[in-house]
């Protein structure tokens, strides 16, 4: 039974998300702006918009380098699908004989514009590289990249300029924000891949046409605590989320794996962490420290972003807690590792991610750095590389298959979308949107050790790396997740 795209409850699933929205720094991008802004080495927002501007002119060169490559090279052709016959595609809307133009609702100029222009930056990379080995169906793949500011009235109008230009959207910043253009997908017949986590993504009853990546914020939690049960004798809990749906969906799947495990919940800060905002950067978490501090949990479990993580393990470690610190994977930022709060984050944080970090040893990792490295030496190295990297790869896929099945109508693209398994080479858990959403799900996540004496920001140019990053295991599935049941999202609001 293929995925069904049906609305029964996006409503109430619209109202929930949109009080998430009031916030900044409340969702799946916060994880690495905040210190990001704090002495980052990413591009510059600017730069990024430039960029923007530049996309038609870099694909007429990458067309151009196109006929230049190396005609043995028949195998990576043969890859990225250019061995159909382009008469033989029917096509619409973002597409036709010559050009296939995929859309990012990307947040270049917001909150969390570091973060996501890194992400621009590696499927720019990764889609010039297709085109110069031939393309999609003999077509040259045209990225169009929407600014929406992280502002949910600014990506519904940027959405509707989107629409009857492109044939799908390779990423779309924010929760509340594709949740406010749900019933447009559905209607328009696009797909679009969110950068967020929110198990909801799965549950056919909200109706999106927006392709889960990766394992949920909810599994992520059953992952993290069995892990620390296990491996650091955790038997205490402390559990501070945002509220919403980043911090409900992280702390329902900790209250979950707590009481499975038969863990003590000590403190139960769900949705009580203020997140910042650009009115007030540094709220006072004063009260969060305190529960902390004087229930003493043998483990912190958060589902916040990196300044709230940094103001409240900064002050309850300086009043003399000693505990552990872990969470959802958009509480750190390796970035953190370039601030005062490194020496803490050392000792005292394990860090759990949806996919591997930059330079693991996985099959498809040297591919990335190659390519990256190639196209831009002066960037610095950054994890986040890869989610840009893994989100056009899904792309790619779906509109290979389209391809092969003739049919690159928005339709098609969609009915594409149901039937590919993507194959990460590593980089992240094989994905599939084929079928129930409890037989699909992914359920594994990866386990690191923050480690400051691996930590080298360097630019790619400059040699081999790294963000600070010890494997203690990965791909990892509890055994919690595995025994888990998806019959909806672990959180409404």
């Amino acid at each position: 039974m293929t995925r069904k795209w049906r609305y029964v409850a996006v409503a109430a699933c619209m109202g929930m998300l949109a009080a998430a929205c009031g916030s900044d720094d409340d969702d799946e991008g916060s994880a690495a702006t905040d210190a990001a802004t704090e002495g980052s080495e990413a591009p510059a927002v600017t730069e990024a918009a430039t960029a923007t501007t530049e996309a038609a002119a870099e694909t007429t060169e990458a067309a151009t380098e196109e006929t230049e490559a190396p005609t043995e090279d028949t195998e990576a052709e043969e890859e990225t699908g250019a061995s159909v016959d382009p008469a033989s595609v029917e096509f619409d809307v973002g597409v036709d004989e010559t050009t296939i133009r995929v859309g990012m609702l990307a947040d270049l100029s917001g909150a969390f514009a570091p973060l996501v222009t890194e992400i621009v930056e590696a499927q720019r990379v990764y889609w010039d590289d297709v085109n110069a080995n031939g393309g999609i169906a003999g077509r040259q793949v045209e990225l169009v990249v929407e600014d929406n500011g992280y502002d949910v009235a600014t990506n519904v109008e940027k959405y509707q300029i989107l629409k009857d230009q492109v044939a799908i959207i390779s990423q779309a910043t924010g929760s509340p924000h594709t949740a406010a253009i749900a019933q447009d997908l559905v209607n328009d017949d696009m797909i679009a891949i969110p950068l967020s986590w929110y198990s909801g993504w799965a549950d056919p009853e909200l109706g999106q046409n927006a392709l889960e990546s990766y394992t949920s914020y909810c599994i992520e939690s059953m992952n993290g605590l069995e892990w620390m049960q296990a491996n650091r004798d955790v038997q205490t809990v402390a559990i501070i989320s945002f509220p919403g749906e980043y911090g409900g969906d992280g702390a329902a799947g900790a209250k979950m794996a707590a009481e499975a495990l038969g863990l003590e919940v000590v403190y139960d800060g769900d949705g009580q962490v203020t997140p910042p905002t650009a009115d007030n950067p540094t709220p006072d978490q004063s009260a969060v420290v305190s529960q902390i501090v004087s229930t003493n949990p043998d483990l912190v479990w958060a589902t916040v972003n990196p300044s709230a993580l940094s103001a409240i393990m900064g002050n309850a470690v300086g009043q003399g807690y000693t505990g552990l610190w872990s969470g959802n994977s958009p509480t750190y930022s390796w970035k953190l590792l370039g601030t005062e709060l490194a020496p803490l984050l050392d000792e005292y944080y394990i860090a759990s991610t949806y996919i591997v970090t930059w330079g693991a040893d996985v099959p498809g990792m040297q591919d990335v750095i190659d390519k990256m490295t190639a196209a831009k030496p002066e960037l610095v190295v950054s994890d986040v590389y890869l989610l840009g990297w893994t989100e056009a790869q899904i792309t790619q896929a779906i509109l290979e298959k389209a391809a092969e099945n003739g049919d690159m109508t928005r339709a098609g693209i969609v009915a594409a979308a149901n039937e590919v398994e993507v194959s990460f080479d590593g980089l992240a858990p094989d994905q599939t949107w084929a079928g129930e959403p409890n037989d699909y799900i992914v359920r594994e996540s990866y386990i690191y050790d923050v480690t400051l004496d691996a930590y080298n920001p360097i630019p790619l140019g400059e040699g081999e790396g790294s963000t600070g990053w010890e494997l203690l295991e990965g791909p990892y599935t509890s055994g919690l997740a595995e025994e888990y049941q998806f019959d909806g999202p672990c959180y409404v609001g």
